[in-house]
């Protein structure tokens, strides 16, 4: 049974026993803008505790999914099901509420702890009756973010960075309360999780997640967790180059160009970093040469840049170093294909490349940010032309460590070296055994 037919019953199951569940929050608030929602939230009002975890053993096998919070699951579904409840902040960190479960709480009462009126808005899966005490649907259909109860918005420092996503979502404007109360909040305490878990959602869902780290540049609460992306702000371009402005300008619209590409990438998330990132070395190697602005050598100098920011949101081992190498390699592809470079060129490229297929889309989005600079497609169609000879290629037969083995070489350092040389041989279409000559004319075997 699936997540929405289980909780559809236990709505029955509530129902019959004089109470009433809800479908609650994002679920709500997703359905009618029609974007599809796997995460159902349940409340239930009207039946004690103890009966709650009656019924649902009927159902399954229920357990303390937010104990601290008084939301019980089901095994073997994501099931949220809680109760109405009050909270209020004893602590600086996202769990120090006390909380206080009331199933006899108004729904007025019981959503006002809910951060965003958009997300305050309850189904009964049973009737199709929407209550929304806050006019949440309405505030959707105006795109604009309010905040529910000014008493509570604040008690959670993770809104500046939910109200931001949202912003960028659903393309809307947040209310002017909100935002003074997101200026003024402390979020130093906010773990890097939290942050990198908005942070995923305003770049995976939003076709315009520049609005994300522009909201949260207007609430000046971009350099806390973004610093260097906050650095690129004023940072010049060459205007022959970049008539759109700043780095910061510019970046902005690589990354809203990714998002339309995101569907083709690989791996999307981790692609969108880079897109986020791909010239955070201009932050340190813009300089004024002989009357231009130039930069040389951002890539490399974006590599540990890159690293820094990535290490104060994840400690994701595959997306720091998946974005590290797209940086350093997001100018080589329009380099190459503008030049109409060697194939062998072409193949060290795709080589070095932690993921070619990305790497291309990395480049394409960054052509396309740039003011009234549409793309030219003949550079897509040199670098797939150039990709599937890069995988012919390297489909064929390569001198390997056993062949070198086998040719009188010993193990150890000059061994890399050997069958780094025997890969460029390669590349510049040289077929295995003139390789093996090659290399055994350039380094005699010791014997």
């Amino acid at each position: 049974m699936n997540d929405k037919n289980l909780a559809l019953k236990i709505a029955e199951k509530v129902s019959a026993a004089g109470g009433r569940a809800f479908f609650v929050g994002g679920y709500v608030r997703d359905m009618l803008i029609g974007a599809e929602s796997k995460d159902i939230d349940i409340e239930v009002y009207g039946i004690t505790p103890a009966a709650l975890r009656g019924l649902l053993s009927e159902i399954g096998e229920p357990y303390d999914k937010g104990a601290a919070f008084g939301v019980l699951g089901l095994r073997h579904s994501e099931l949220d099901i809680a109760m109405p409840r009050r909270e209020s902040r004893t602590g600086s960190r996202h769990t120090d509420f006390d909380v206080s479960v009331d199933p006899f709480m108004t729904y007025e009462d019981a959503s006002r702890r809910r951060d965003f009126t958009i997300n305050a808005m309850m189904l009964d899966p049973l009737t199709g009756e929407i209550v929304d005490c806050w006019n949440g649907r309405d505030d959707l259909e105006n795109r604009i973010i309010r905040r529910v109860s000014p008493e509570t918005f604040g008690d959670d420092a993770l809104r500046v960075f939910r109200a931001a996503q949202f912003a960028a979502r659903f393309r809307a404007q947040i209310s002017p309360e909100p935002m003074e109360i997101c200026r003024a909040m402390n979020v130093s305490q906010l773990s890097r999780e939290r942050v990198f878990d908005e942070l995923a959602k305003a770049l995976m869902k939003a076709d315009t997640p520049s609005i994300f780290f522009r909201t949260l540049r207007a609430m000046d609460r971009l350099s806390e967790f973004f610093p260097e992306t906050a650095a690129m702000a004023g940072v010049p371009q060459n205007p022959k180059y970049h008539p759109e402005g700043d780095v910061f300008e510019h970046t902005m619209l690589v990354l809203d160009s990714a998002a339309h590409l995101r569907s083709r990438a690989m791996e999307p998330l981790n692609f969108m970093l880079a897109a986020l990132l791909h010239d955070v070395g201009k932050t340190n190697a813009t300089e004024i040469k002989d009357g231009r602005i130039v930069s040389y050598f951002h890539p490399q100098t974006g590599v540990a840049l890159a690293e820094t920011q990535l290490k104060r949101l994840t400690s994701n081992t595959r997306t720091i170093s998946y974005v590290k190498n797209m940086v350093e390699l997001h100018m080589r592809p329009n380099m190459l294909a503008g030049a109409d470079s060697r194939r062998r060129k072409s193949r060290a490229m795709f080589d070095m490349s932690i993921c070619p297929e990305d790497l291309m889309l990395l480049s394409r989005a960054d052509a396309e940010g740039k003011k009234d600079a549409p793309y030219d497609e003949r550079t897509w169609d040199w670098l797939e032309t150039r990709l599937a000879d890069y995988r012919e290629c390297i489909a064929r037969p390569m001198v390997n460590g056993k062949d070198l083995t086998h040719a009188g070489y010993a193990p150890g350092p000059e061994m890399g070296a050997l069958l780094k040389r025997a890969r460029e041989l390669h590349f510049s279409g040289i077929e295995k055994k003139r390789v093996l000559s090659q290399l055994k004319k350039e380094h005699p075997p010791a014997r």
